[in-house]
């Protein structure tokens, strides 16, 4: 079982063995939360030579070393060759880099969830590996259920706990309000105004 871990990846170093479909969707999702990507390949689709064209990766147009991971923070292994995934696998375990590798769970240190994203709000699904397609549905049911105003409502729960924390209060009076302003009710009558309705608090 995977222990679920939410990682700041803003100017990590991030190596990318492979450059095909697969592996431009695991690039975008990493340059998506700002991490410093390197990808090591001898071809690469057209996506990927764009981005390395316009600066945003970097690309080794070669096969994979061992050395590659050297002062990588993680690595995903994204081949279609079973055997080069599994040696960047081995050059991780050797180095101590977190390691995943596409489509097989148990030469992963980490695993992809499904995420629901709404603004600064994410909820991530996982079923271990064992059933990407269960994941990917119930992302698709969470979608449905939280609307884009979470998005807008998260910003302004942010920037109301930011503005409670610099106040002097009795402890107990900050976690009443703070418990307030991110409840159901607090979400219901961010919706109400935004739409124009009367909100019935009873």
């Amino acid at each position: 079982m995977f222990f679920p871990l939410f990682v700041d990846l803003r100017k990590r170093r991030c190596l990318v063995v492979g450059a095909g479909a697969i592996a431009a969707r695991k690039i975008a999702g990493l340059l998506q939360y700002g991490a410093q990507v390197t990808v090591v390949s001898p071809r690469a689709v057209s996506v990927i030579r764009k981005l390395a064209q316009d600066g945003k990766i970097g690309w080794l147009p070669r096969k994979f070393a061992a050395a590659d991971v050297d002062h990588a923070f993680l690595a995903v292994a994204a081949t279609a060759t079973p055997s080069v995934n599994a040696a960047v696998y081995r050059a991780c375990t050797q180095s101590g880099i977190l390691c995943n590798s596409v489509d097989d769970p148990e030469h992963c240190d980490f695993i992809y969830p499904a995420v629901m994203r709404r603004g600064l709000l994410q909820i991530a699904v996982s079923t271990g590996g064992s059933s990407p397609g269960l994941a990917a549905r119930l992302r698709r049911e969470l979608e449905a259920r939280y609307s884009a105003e979470w998005s807008l409502w998260l910003e302004q729960v942010a920037a109301q706990r930011h503005a409670l924390l610099s106040r002097k209060m009795p402890a107990r009076r900050r976690a009443k309000l703070l418990a307030d302003i991110s409840s159901e009710a607090a979400f219901r009558a961010f919706v109400a105004h935004r739409s124009g309705a009367v909100v019935d608090h009873r």
